[in-house]
């Protein structure tokens, strides 16, 4: 949950160039900042501060090679002394980290009996220690950094800096890291995320578990953790710089909520194929399961909904931090089926790990084309969303239920009747975005302490995610409820004008949410209708068409406007919740 970026080539001003990489990185974590840029005259720059890069300017620094990093803090608080990143006693080790070294406590008392002085309360700062400690007795830097790396209990990735000898060692257990290289241009990249270099470089290697990267002026060599060489083979992607500018839109969020109709018009437009074969994999499993984190839970929540409603299959959900307790179930000719932007939320890797071990097979919904999940799959499904940099999940949320919809309606054998209710959608969400009522409702609501949200059947996954975007954005405390709970405790939180959001589906559950309605208005509650019918009981009516079991995509496109216009009311950044990051990479 860090943004790292690094650079290693021709002599260029690198303090712009990886100030650059850590702005269009920090949605991975934004508490504070830092780099390290070795100079000409051979000395060691080095900035940190507290907070966002915001509009942060350093001076002009012509070099070869520096690194930097964004933080989102776990060990120590958010301080220019705790930002990264940190050295040993002489600066003549630099390394920047992420993850969580489990066992830094012992190992820095280690090091303090030992002499060394500690500048942070951080627990990254005992690698660039422990470097220099191993250093007094091994003079190769190679051995001395995988040492230190077996060292380390927990899951970390972790760049090295020699700047005597301008060199980087990258080495990673689970946390990502990515390598680019420009051939003509002579130059190397390492990232936490291919966003950072795509614009230098197509040419990409994701680092795989236990593998360290040495790159040097001269070139670069990968190893195992026994000190062998491996050979390395490059991945093109297909994305550009243009696909990380917010180009004609204030926001990220607001861009990505209005390419959903062209990310779902992809989909049904070349990817049927693809579907209709996964589907028989499906099939043929014997117990499958969808899990996922947060956003992606509430997908595979609906899918479970969709499979049992469209497919007539059961296939069980789970959150995927809670399933490495439920693999008990696992058995060879299991399917999971993983859901998740990144593809490197270290909760779902953790499961699809342990799943593996136990014979299960693996097939993933992700976003990022060589992502850990995605080499972890046997079968593969790229939502092809594009770069997601709001900390929001809006179009890979979409992308995956129309994927999950479609899936089930494959299954069924009828997926023509599917893509149909999915154009449907598209057309309801092009709607939708131009809909000035939307951030009308939300100017009203902007001092609101609480707002609940309803919904049955497949509508309760919508409710869970619409109260997950209006909280992440605007900070507001939103929370959903199965409407047929609502007499089971819920109906005591309700008093005068409590805003109170129903979603309302001409389906079976329409008349039983609708009775809910009348329950909770008669106790005073202010009723935001989302449905294509209107009905007297909606204080307001949002409406959204029609789209059989499709409608939950332009529902939870409401809420995602709404926590959008939200955050903007109460004079937020809704690119950029507080405390959130985009891959959640510790835990």
């Amino acid at each position: 949950m860090c943004g790292i970026f690094a650079y290693l080539g021709p002599k260029t001003n690198v303090s712009q160039l990886v100030l650059d990489g850590l702005k269009s990185l920090e949605y991975r974590g934004y508490d504070s900042w830092g780099v390290a840029i070795k100079k000409t005259d051979r000395s060691l720059f080095m900035e940190k501060h507290a907070g966002k890069i915001g509009l942060a300017i350093l001076p002009k620094i012509i070099s070869n090679i520096g690194f930097g990093h964004t933080r989102w803090a776990t060990h120590g608080g958010v301080t220019d002394q705790n930002s990264h990143p940190h050295t040993d006693c002489h600066n003549k080790v630099v390394i920047v980290h992420n993850g969580i070294v489990e066992n830094f406590l012992l190992l820095k008392n280690q090091l303090l009996k030992s002499g060394h002085k500690f500048k942070s309360e951080t627990d990254s700062e005992v690698i660039a220690h422990l470097i220099e400690e191993e250093s007094k007795t091994m003079f190769n830097r190679q051995v001395i950094v995988l040492k230190v790396f077996k060292r380390l209990k927990g899951l970390n990735a972790i760049i090295v800096f020699f700047p005597e000898f301008e060199e980087f060692y990258a080495i990673k257990n689970s946390s990502p890291l990515v390598f680019g290289i420009n051939k003509k241009q002579k130059q190397f990249f390492i990232s936490s995320d291919y966003t950072g270099i795509i614009p230098h470089t197509n040419q990409l290697y994701f680092l795989e578990d236990n593998e360290m990267l040495f790159v040097n002026s001269n070139g670069f060599q990968l190893f195992n953790l026994n000190g062998s060489k491996k050979e390395l083979h490059f991945t093109k992607t297909k994305y550009k710089k243009k696909d990380l500018t917010t180009n004609k839109y204030p926001y990220f969020t607001i861009k990505e909520i209005n390419e959903q109709p062209k990310v779902l018009t992809n989909i049904i437009n070349h990817q049927q194929k693809t579907i209709e074969n996964t589907a028989e994999i499906i099939k043929k499993s014997y117990g499958s399961y969808l899990i996922g984190c947060g956003s992606a839970y509430f997908a595979a929540l609906a899918g479970s909904y969709l499979f049992s409603k469209i497919a007539k299959r059961h296939i069980n959900n789970s959150i995927s931090s809670e399933f490495n307790y439920c693999l008990d179930f696992i058995k060879k000719g299991s399917l999971v089926i993983a859901l998740s932007q990144s593809g490197e939320t270290i909760d779902i890797v953790s499961s699809v790990k342990n799943a593996k071990a136990k014979d299960a097979t693996i097939m993933s919904l992700t976003n990022v084309l060589g992502s850990t999940l995605y080499r972890l799959s046997d079968y593969k499904i790229l939502l092809n969303a594009g770069p997601e940099i709001s900390v929001l999940a809006t179009k890979s949320f979409t992308a995956k239920i129309a994927y999950l919809y479609l899936l089930a309606y494959a299954v069924n054998g009828g997926i023509k009747h599917g893509l149909t209710q999915i154009e449907k959608a598209i057309k309801e969400i092009k709607q939708l975005v131009k809909n000035k009522q939307i951030q009308k409702i939300a100017n009203q609501l902007k001092n609101t302490p609480h707002i609940y949200i309803l919904g049955r059947g497949f509508s309760y996954p919508s409710a869970l995610e619409s109260a997950m975007k209006i909280k992440e954005d605007s900070y507001v405390h939103a929370e959903a409820f199965a409407a047929g709970e609502l007499k089971h405790g819920v109906i005591a939180l309700i008093e005068k004008n409590t805003p109170l959001i129903v979603y309302n589906p001409v389906d079976e559950t329409y008349e039983d949410t609708l009775s809910s309605a009348y329950e909770v208005k008669a106790r005073g509650a202010h009723i935001i209708g989302i449905s294509s019918r209107p009905n007297p009981v909606y204080d307001q009516f949002i409406k959204v068409a029609d789209c059989q079991e499709a409608t939950i995509i332009p529902n939870v496109v409401v809420a995602q406007l709404l926590g959008y216009y939200l955050a903007l009311a109460k004079g937020y950044d809704p690119d950029k919740p507080r405390n959130l990051a985009k891959s959640v990479t510790v835990k």
